[in-house]
């Protein structure tokens, strides 16, 4: 697999991410044949956060490592917080105690990277600032990000780190493009001109941030894969079309989209199957023709002005 790097960090990954969410139902077993197989393939950045399975997803990680000690050296461990039943919460104190549960349930002493999980508007910057400063300097976490942040949102941070943010996780998917769609539709008087995000694709690009692109095979607000739908038969088609064309499967064209945008996004793929990961995997070694990605683009029923 291609190797990226990860805003202005140190840090060179593979180009596909695992997101680690749904791990809490697999078994020990089960996990650690997820993470080897992921392992063999390139994917070497793990993506957790304190709420998946209220935890137990970076129980199970851990448990799953735990014969094999020396694979922490082979691993990314990233991490979110901020997000409480009912609220969210950018505190000093509760971005601390979420960042040392994190370490506790993961058996690490360390996480590679921590993100802030969907912006807080009662965020103070200063005490995030201070939390962050504190985790660096203790040597429990090695660079920072945000989850779901508009431009003005990691600029109103910025003001008070010392740190770089080099990640922005965000919702992206053929069927899910607004950052997309603003920018080639500028000056335009419909929906698809609406600017959802103040330009933060761009934004992120002009300022070294790696976009990570979650729910990479999900339509809407994550209600449902595509990939099959038989709601969406031009998209299947298009997409079975260029699979048959480069001998892959629809999934790896769905993944070698986001992957062809010079953005250089990083998909995080959700899938605990093994031969799913495979065909995930296939896309790093594709290389779709501007023609091809405007084609999938136009199939889900965007137009260009």
């Amino acid at each position: 697999m291609r190797k990226l790097q990860l805003g202005k960090s140190a840090l060179e990954v593979g180009q596909i991410s695992l997101g680690c969410m749904r791990m809490n139902a697999l078994s020990k077993k089960e996990a650690s044949d997820v993470i080897d197989h992921a392992l063999d393939l390139g994917i070497d950045l793990f993506d957790h956060a304190d709420i998946y399975g209220d935890g137990e997803s970076e129980k199970v990680f851990a448990e799953a490592i735990q014969e094999n000690r020396t694979i922490r050296n082979k691993i990314y461990l990233q991490s979110k917080c901020g997000i409480r039943k009912g609220f969210f919460d950018f505190s000093k104190e509760h971005i601390l105690s979420s960042v040392e549960g994190s370490l506790r349930r993961l058996q690490t002493d360390y996480l590679d990277v921590l993100l802030l999980h969907r912006p807080d508007t009662l965020m103070e910057p200063e005490e995030v600032a201070e939390a962050f400063s504190k985790l660096k300097e203790s040597g429990k976490v090695r660079y920072f990000g945000v989850s779901n942040q508009n431009p003005y949102q990691i600029e109103l941070l910025k003001k008070y780190l010392s740190d770089d943010l080099i990640v922005n996780q965000m919702q992206l998917s053929l069927m899910h493009t607004p950052m997309i769609d603003a920018g080639l539709n500028v000056n335009m008087q419909h929906e698809k001109a609406v600017d959802r995000d103040n330009g933060v694709l761009e934004y992120c690009r002009l300022n070294d941030i790696t976009i990570q692109a979650w729910s990479p095979f999900q339509y809407g607000m994550i209600e449902g894969p595509f990939i099959g739908n038989d709601d969406f038969p031009q998209v299947n088609n298009k997409l079975n079309e260029l699979a048959e064309k480069k001998g892959v499967t629809a999934t790896t064209i769905a993944i070698a989209w986001i992957l062809r945008h010079p953005a250089k996004i990083q998909p995080v793929v959700g899938s605990m199957n093994i031969q799913r990961l495979k065909q995930i995997e296939q896309a790093s070694q594709i290389e779709l023709t501007r023609e091809e990605w405007y084609e999938l683009y136009r199939s889900t029923g965007n137009t260009l002005p």
